[in-house]
């Protein structure tokens, strides 16, 4: 009497996490150091608009979002990638980047492609939510292994040619979650035109694109549209949650070609929550203003540094390129997530929970996932535990 398509589903990462360490005790003071919630403080603003605009809680607010949010997410994107979008035709707000991951493979993706079951590629490791889209649409749910010799990137001209014909949606995070990995120019080009041939769509998950060294990464749009692409090529995710600290806000957006956002628009109409009036109004000022942003980015420089500086003799070590996530190598993640508990009370993320097995191995078998959003104290505290603890520096 119950669906077989979640079957197979593992249980979700800090579920696993807490039957890996929850029985034994901590070997010292705690420090979380494994979801990515960011503990930086969000623009002083957001509890004034709130209390200002809390009796519109008694209203239905517009499933499409206000005129004045459209605008400001428009006017973000153009400042952002020079790129100028429709605000009533190319966007939606969307309750943070999951629900609209997931929602645009309901509305995209196509019951058969070239007459066979249609593929979604993700990479591997990948945020799990583009599995279990990939699943509720009946696809086939394909994970390219993206490891150092791939630029911790999914090879996707590297597939083969039948597998690609059958590809009707591909998830892309840049920058990485784990890994921290960017996509180039040239990836995001090689990446499109292979989407041209092979007529696919491209579903750019850019949720930590504001937390970055050096140069802002290159979006998939921004190069599409250069590229001179379909308009339907690309869509991108974008939030409120890492870029301004506000996860709890669950304000994100999704934007891309007009068909698109119709099908999203359309299916969203029927099966999507709208987010609250007050938090849309939220939303107009934080996407308007940049300050917090370059104070937060400082911030996560900070922290970088304090990492390559604890990590940097360590062989194999990877140096983020953006993200708030350390990938770092272990012989084998469960064993030295658990080593860390028992002996420093460092809790972390083994990287097979956030992988898939495949024919190659699991590509995050042999690292762990730290999150770099506590204070510096804190996290300086923590990175040097893991330090003196596995690679015994």
């Amino acid at each position: 009497m119950f669906p077989e398509r979640f079957s197979n589903l593992p249980a979700y990462a800090f579920p696993r996490l807490r039957a890996l360490i929850d029985s034994f005790e901590p070997g010292g003071e705690v420090i979380h150091m494994t979801i990515g919630e960011p503990k930086h403080p969000f623009p002083a603003f957001v509890g004034e608009v709130l209390a200002a605009t809390v009796q519109e809680f008694g209203k239905y607010p517009p499933n499409d979002g206000t005129a004045e949010l459209r605008a400001a997410i428009a006017a973000w994107v153009a400042r952002r990638y020079g790129v100028n979008i429709d605000p009533d035709t190319q966007l939606s707000p969307v309750n943070g980047t999951r629900e609209g991951l997931y929602n645009a493979a309901m509305a995209l993706c196509p019951e058969t492609k070239n007459g066979q079951q249609p593929v979604v590629l993700m990479p591997n490791p990948f945020y799990q939510v583009y599995a279990v889209a990939g699943l509720s649409v009946g696809s086939e749910p394909v994970y390219v292994n993206a490891t150092a010799e791939t630029g911790h990137l999914p090879d996707i001209a590297g597939l083969p040619e039948d597998l690609l014909a059958r590809t009707a949606l591909i998830y892309i995070c840049s920058p990485a979650n784990p890994q921290g990995a960017v996509a180039s120019r040239e990836y995001w080009q090689e990446l499109i035109a292979l989407g041209e041939k092979h007529d696919f769509q491209i579903l750019a998950d850019e949720c930590y694109s504001e937390i970055y060294r050096g140069e802002a990464p290159v979006g998939a749009l921004q190069v599409a549209h250069e590229m001179g692409a379909d308009p339907e090529r690309v869509v991108i995710f974008h939030s409120l949650s890492k870029r301004s600290n506000l996860p709890g806000l669950r304000s994100g957006f999704v934007a891309g070609g007009p068909e698109s956002l119709r099908r999203i628009k359309q299916h969203r109409a029927f099966a999507g929550a709208p987010l609250p009036l007050p938090v849309q109004r939220v939303s107009e000022q934080v996407w308007a203003d940049e300050a917090h942003v370059e104070e937060n980015r400082a911030l996560y420089l900070e922290k970088f540094e304090l990492a390559d500086r604890i990590f940097g003799n360590v062989p194999g070590y990877m140096p983020p390129q953006a993200g708030f996530f350390l990938w770092l190598p272990v012989e084998d993640g469960e064993a030295a997530a658990l080593k860390l508990w028992q002996e420093t009370g460092v809790r972390v993320l083994p990287g097979a929970y956030l992988s898939r097995d495949t024919a190659d191995g699991n590509p995050g078998k042999g690292f762990i996932r730290v999150a770099l959003v506590a204070s510096r104290d804190e996290t300086e505290q923590g990175l040097t535990r893991i330090r003196d603890c596995l690679y015994g520096q």
